[in-house]
């Protein structure tokens, strides 16, 4: 018997002939806990996912929510990051789960979401995935890297060529700290990735400023191209 890895209900009381047969892996949460995630659907921004059927048509431009116009509006970030496509809202499930994820050290839980990012990045074109990094600092306190634990649940091969200086937690920042903090990244290795279409792996886009900082240092380590693979799409831009 399997049991939810939320709620420790039974999640495969009635077996597909697919589970049957050992062919799929049964389900590792019950159907009532998935249905409490929401997947975005519908029109998003064709940058950065954002469901717009929320937002007026004032602060929408040809597909594109505004904050993303004005990211291409400024000329450090301009180009930087192609697309990032988030998978699911950031609601208060989602909050949740990611909350025990992330800072109670409940590494099971990325094994949550590996089938949807499997198949999302198989429809994304890159040469390489790169992991967001925590500083040694986070790492030590968080005890593993989310992002890292992302990618390699659903079999995503890492490539490391970023580094992280350690700051304050973004989640302690508010929506101007964050649009105004310093680069946070460094290159490690160049040779890896120049002239190559690299994937970014991360759990949450909030205000696209931590993914923007790590694609514009790629741009211009000599990436050919950045885009981003996330989670979950906040609702904090």
């Amino acid at each position: 018997m399997n049991k939810c890895l939320l709620c420790e209900e039974e999640t495969n009381r009635i077996l597909s002939w697919h589970q049957f047969f050992l062919l799929e892996d049964p389900p590792v949460i019950c159907e009532k806990c998935r249905q409490s995630f929401e997947k975005i659907k519908g029109e998003g921004c064709r940058t950065c996912s954002r469901p717009l059927a929320a937002l007026d048509s004032s602060f929408i431009i040809e597909g594109v929510c505004l904050d993303c116009v004005r990211w291409e509006e400024d000329p450090l970030y301009r180009g930087a990051l192609v697309e990032n496509r988030s998978l699911y809202v950031y609601n208060d499930a989602m909050k949740e789960v990611i909350a025990r994820f992330k800072y109670r050290g409940d590494y099971v839980l990325a094994k949550l979401f590996a089938k949807d990012i499997r198949e999302t990045a198989k429809q994304m074109t890159y040469d390489l995935v790169v992991a967001v990094p925590l500083s040694e600092e986070r790492l030590y306190e968080r005890r593993f890297n989310q992002a890292e634990a992302l990618a390699e649940e659903a079999g995503l091969e890492i490539t490391p060529v970023l580094e992280r200086i350690h700051s304050e937690k973004q989640s302690k920042k508010s929506r101007v700290e964050r649009l105004q903090a310093p680069q946070v990244f460094k290159i490690k290795e160049k040779s890896s990735f120049c002239h190559k279409k690299i994937l970014i792996l991360d759990d949450i886009y909030t205000t696209g400023s931590t993914l923007r900082q790590a694609a514009y240092l790629l741009k211009q380590a000599g990436a050919a191209e950045v885009s981003a693979l996330t989670l979950a799409r906040g609702q904090g831009t």
